[in-house]
């Protein structure tokens, strides 16, 4: 049964032209690449199929077949390193992002006619959002792309942990490099100021150093 999820593993920073065909909305940064692409699943159309061919006698249901394949034509959905995408739109165009940091939170729901047909909805929530903030609507296997946006999420914090040790140490550096400038500079004062003075030099008979 096919799935209906195209899936682009990259292990190059992507541009422009390696993206996948009908990707000209995406704009990436330019460290930024591409782990997963995908739109919802064929067989979700089964539901407005179920609904629109009886109601196809009555001219009612064509249209709702036709607007259950275009929405999910023109929806797609991308992972990056970075962030999560979402284009959605039949006559304008709707692009939504969420990055990794963001996210708080990830689950996945499947209907009855998901359970059947192997596709859900991967919901993202994000610190201080209310509510479900994007979606990835009936997408195929949602456990393993909600699996693989945690991995990212997980790979998004362990960077910024290194980040964070690294300019600790910087700091620490510069405290250290600081301290050891006022610690030379208290010993030059030291020095100078534990030298004798020019008339207190003693003469060599024992005198004061005058003459007399």
């Amino acid at each position: 049964m096919t799935l209906g999820v195209t899936s682009a593993l990259m292990s190059s920073p992507s541009t422009d032209t390696a993206l996948p065909d009908g990707f000209d909305w995406l704009s990436l940064d330019p460290e930024e690449e591409v782990v997963w692409t995908g739109k919802p699943h064929s067989m979700s159309l089964v539901p407005a199929l179920v609904v629109g061919v009886p109601l196809s006698l009555v001219l009612i249901g064509i249209p709702i077949i036709v607007a259950a394949y275009l929405a999910r034509e023109n929806t797609e959905y991308v992972i990056t390193t970075e962030a999560l995408y979402v284009k959605r739109g039949i006559v304008s165009r709707d692009v939504k992002r969420v990055g990794f940091e963001k996210v708080q939170d990830t689950s996945y729901a499947q209907g009855f006619f998901g359970t059947q047909f192997g596709y859900g909805s991967v919901d993202i929530s994000t610190a201080g959002g209310s509510g479900v903030e994007l979606s990835f609507d009936s997408v195929g296997d949602p456990k393993r792309i909600q699996e693989l946006v945690n991995e990212r999420v997980r790979a998004r914090d362990r960077r910024g942990d290194d980040r964070d040790g690294e300019s600790k140490v910087d700091v620490l550096d510069d405290i250290l490099g600081e301290l050891r400038a006022i610690r030379a500079a208290v010993e030059r004062d030291d020095a100078v100021g534990s030298e004798p003075a020019d008339g207190d030099t003693a003469s060599p008979d024992g005198g004061d150093g005058d003459g007399r």
